[in-house]
C-alpha cells in the first residue's frame, strides 16, 4: 500500500468522519469492523429460528465491514487498470453468500476488515517518528528590532535578522549565535543523546532545544531552507520511493491475482466432473481457494519493514532518501572513503614541536605565537591554537610581518630575523638536514612540517597533521569484519595517503586523485567487486557520490554533497555508517523472513483446502493472521538504536 494512500484509507468508511469526534474518527475503520462483528453475532443467534431477521443483519455486516476495502479495491482497479487482493476478498465473500454460506462470508468480511484496520494502524505507527518531527519546529519566533522584541511567524523571518531564544525554547530557524552561551539538545537533528555546548559564532539548527542560557541568533536560512525542513522533505520523499523488491511485488500482485481468478474459475467446475464432488462442495472449495491464495501477506512483507527502518534511521541521525538505497546498502561489497573531512577531521592539528637547544623554549614559543597570530593561513591558526593552550606562550605583542603566500612568514623581533614556513622558505638543505637529524619520520607519517629559522639558522620545527576521526578505525574494522573491502581515494599527496591508510589499515588507497580520477576508480571497483558505496563530504566528492551505487554524505558536508548523496549521516560520525549497514541487513533479513513465511502459509492453506480439511473461517484466520504477523514483524525495525 502506498504511503500517500494511507490517510485516504483511514477515511474510507460508511459514516461521515466530520460528524465524529477526532478521537473516534482516527479509528473509524476499526469501529466499523467491530460493528460488523456485532451484527454477525446477532445474526448467528437469530439464524436458527428467525432466518428472515438474520439475513438483513448479515447484509448490514457485509456493507459496514466491507465498504472501506471494497471502495479501495474498486478505486485502485479503475486507477491502475489491474486486479488486486481487495477484490479477491470481496468476490469470495459474495460468492459464499450466494451459495448460502452467510456466516462464513460475513466472518471473512469481519476478519478482513479487522486486518485492514490493524494494517492502517501499524502503517501509521511506522510514521510516528516523522510526525513527531513535524511538531518540533516552532511556528513563532521572537524577533529583535531596534532593541524591542516582537513575536512573528517563522515564515516571515529573513536572512540576517536577529532573534532571541530563551532557556527551554526550541530554536525556530537555522542561524549563528551572536551573543550568549548555552547547551543545546540536537537529538532531533543529529541523533546525539548529549546536549552540545554552543558559543558565539557556533551554528544552531531549527527544531533543537535551547538549554540553560538565553542567546541571540542571526538568521542564516529561510524557514523552508533549514536543515530541519530538509530532513522532513528527505524522509517524506524516502517513504514514497519504493525499493526494487516492493516494485517487483506490486507488479507481481496483478499477474498473481489474475492467475488465482483463472484457477478459481477452473476449480468451480473441474472437481465436480473429475473427482465427483457435489456442486456446493466444488464452489465452496473454489471460494476458499480464492481466500487462502490471496497474496495479502506477501504484499505486506516489504513496505511496513521499509518504512519502519527509514523511521528508525531518521530518529538516530540517518537519513535515507529512499527504500532502494536502504535495500542496496546491505549488498555493498566495497566502501570508498574520501580522506579530508570524512576519515579525518578536515582541519590541521599540531602533533609535534621540536625546539633546538640553541634557543630558549619560552622565547621560541612566544616568537612563533606572535608571528603566526598575524597570519590567516589554516596552518598558522592551528599553530596559534596549540601554543595558546601551553603554559609558556602568552605573547600578546603585535609584530609587523612579511608573508609570502604559499611559503611562509617572516618578522624582525628584537633585532633578529625570524622565518617560519616551508623548507624552501628557510633554506631547503639546512631545513632537511635538521629534520632528518632530529625526526626524519615526520614526513613519512604524512605530517606537514613547518620550520622555524632565527638569524639564518633552523632552531626548531612544528609538525601538523589532519588527524583521523576517533571512530574511523572502529568503523573500518567493523566493515572489514563484515567482509566489506575498504578503499580511500584522496586528492592529498601519496605520502599522506599512505600514512593515513597504514594508520587505519585500509585495504586499498589512492593519492593525488582529482574528481575525475575518483569517478574512474569507482567505475573500476564496480566492475571488479560489484556494489560500491562512496562516502564523502566535499564538492569534489559529488561526482563520485553520483556514480557510486550508494552515495553517503557527512551531515556537515557541502550542500552539493548532501544533494547528491543517497544517505546522509546527520552527525559527522562514521559509526553511523556501520549502523546504517546493520539496519539495512536487518531490514532485508526481516523482508526475507516475511516472504518465506507468507508463501509457506499460502502453500499450506491451498493444500489443506484441496484435501477438504480446511473450512472458510479457518482459511480466513490463517490468511489474515499471516498478514498481521508479517506487518508486526516488520515493525520490529522501529525499535533499537
Amino acid at each position: 500500500m502506498e504511503l500517500n494512500t494511507i490517510e485516504n484509507n483511514c477515511q474510507q468508511n460508511v459514516t461521515d468522519k466530520s460528524a465524529l469526534p477526532k478521537k473516534w474518527s482516527e479509528h473509524i475503520e476499526l469501529i466499523n469492523a467491530l460493528l460488523a462483528g456485532l451484527f454477525i453475532v446477532f445474526a448467528w443467534i437469530l439464524k436458527g429460528h428467525y432466518e428472515q431477521f438474520a439475513i438483513p443483519l448479515f447484509i448490514l455486516a457485509f456493507v459496514i465491514g466491507g465498504y472501506a476495502k471494497a471502495k479501495e479495491g474498486i478505486e485502485e482497479t479503475i486507477a491502475e487498470k489491474t486486479l488486486n487482493v481487495e477484490l479477491l476478498m470481496i468476490f469470495a465473500a459474495l460468492g459464499a453468500a450466494i451459495i448460502g454460506y452467510w456466516t462464513e462470508g460475513a466472518i471473512l468480511i469481519f476478519i478482513f476488515a479487522i486486518s485492514g484496520a490493524l494494517e492502517t494502524y501499524t502503517m501509521n505507527k511506522s510514521q510516528r517518528e516523522i510526525s513527531a518531527l513535524m511538531s518540533l519546529q516552532p511556528e513563532e519566533a521572537l524577533l529583535l528590532e531596534d532593541g524591542r522584541e516582537r513575536r512573528v511567524h517563522v515564515s516571515s523571518l529573513n536572512v540576517g535578522e536577529t532573534i532571541l531564544v530563551k532557556p527551554g525554547e526550541r530554536i525556530p530557524t537555522d542561524g549563528i549565535i551572536k551573543t550568549g552561551k548555552t547547551n543545546i539538545d540536537q537529538s532531533a537533528i543529529t541523533g546525539e543523546s548529549m546536549p552540545v555546548e554552543k558559543n558565539i559564532n557556533d551554528e544552531v539548527f531549527a527544531g533543537t532545544v535551547n538549554g540553560n542560557g538565553s542567546v541571540t541568533v542571526k538568521v542564516t536560512k529561510k524557514s523552508t531552507e533549514t536543515m530541519f525542513h530538509k530532513i522532513l522533505e528527505l524522509v517524506q520523499s524516502a517513504q514514497s520511493e519504493k525499493s526494487p523488491s516492493q516494485q517487483f511485488i506490486e507488479k507481481f500482485e496483478g499477474t498473481y491475482v489474475k492467475a488465482v481468478l483463472i484457477t478459481v474459475a477452473i476449480m468451480m467446475f473441474l472437481p465436480h466432473y473429475v473427482l465427483g464432488w457435489g456442486w456446493n462442495e466444488t464452489i465452496y472449495r473454489a471460494l476458499v481457494l480464492m481466500v487462502v491464495a490471496s497474496p495479502c501477506a506477501l504484499v505486506a512483507s516489504i513496505m511496513p519493514a521499509t518504512l519502519a527502518a527509514i523511521s528508525n534511521g531518521a530518529k538516530n541521525g540517518l537519513l535515507f532518501k529512499g527504500g532502494v538505497h536502504l535495500e542496496q546498502l546491505s549488498k555493498t561489497n566495497v566502501v570508498v572513503f574520501d580522506k579530508t573531512g570524512t576519515l579525518t577531521k578536515g582541519e590541521p592539528t599540531v602533533t609535534d614541536i621540536v625546539v633546538s637547544e640553541q634557543v630558549d623554549k619560552d622565547t621560541f614559543y612566544n616568537v612563533v605565537l606572535a608571528i603566526e597570530k598575524q597570519s590567516n593561513h589554516p596552518l598558522a591558526k592551528a599553530i596559534v591554537t596549540k601554543l595558546q593552550q601551553g603554559t609558556h606562550s602568552r605573547n600578546n605583542e603585535l609584530v609587523v610581518v612579511d608573508e609570502k603566500s604559499g611559503y611562509g612568514v617572516s618578522a624582525v623581533i628584537n633585532g633578529e630575523e625570524w622565518r617560519i614556513g616551508k623548507a624552501d622558505f628557510v633554506g631547503r638543505e639546512q631545513a632537511l638536514a635538521y629534520h632528518n637529524k632530529l625526526s626524519g619520520k615526520l614526513a613519512i607519517e604524512g605530517k606537514s612540517v613547518v620550520f622555524v629559522m632565527r638569524k639564518g639558522e633552523v632552531v626548531g620545527l612544528l609538525a601538523l597533521k589532519d588527524v583521523v576521526r576517533n571512530e574511523a578505525k572502529q568503523a573500518i574494522e567493523a566493515l572489514q569484519a563484515a567482509g566489506i573491502k575498504t578503499v580511500m581515494l584522496t586528492g592529498d599527496s601519496k605520502e599522506t595517503a599512505a600514512a593515513i591508510a597504514n594508520e587505519l589499515k585500509l585495504d586499498v588507497y589512492r593519492g593525488e586523485c582529482l574528481p575525475a580520477d575518483k569517478v574512474s576508480e569507482i567505475k573500476a571497483l564496480k566492475e571488479k567487486y560489484g556494489i560500491v558505496t562512496m562516502i564523502g563530504d566535499g564538492i569534489n566528492d559529488a561526482p563520485a557520490l553520483a556514480i557510486s551505487d550508494v552515495g553517503v554524505a557527512m551531515g556537515e558536508g557541502t550542500d552539493v554533497a548532501l544533494e547528491t548523496a543517497d544517505i546522509i549521516l546527520m552527525k559527522n560520525e562514521l559509526s553511523k555508517l556501520t549502523k546504517a549497514v546493520k539496519l539495512s541487513n536487518k531490514m532485508n533479513r526481516i523482508v526475507k523472513q516475511n516472504i518465506v513465511f507468507s508463501m509457506s502459509v499460502i502453500a499450506i492453506l491451498i493444500c489443506t483446502n484441496f484435501i477438504q480439511v480446511l473450512d472458510l473461517p479457518l482459511g480466513v484466520i490463517g490468511h489474515e493472521g499471516s498478514t498481521i504477523l508479517v506487518i508486526l514483524n516488520g515493525l520490529r525495525l522501529l525499535s533499537g538504536k
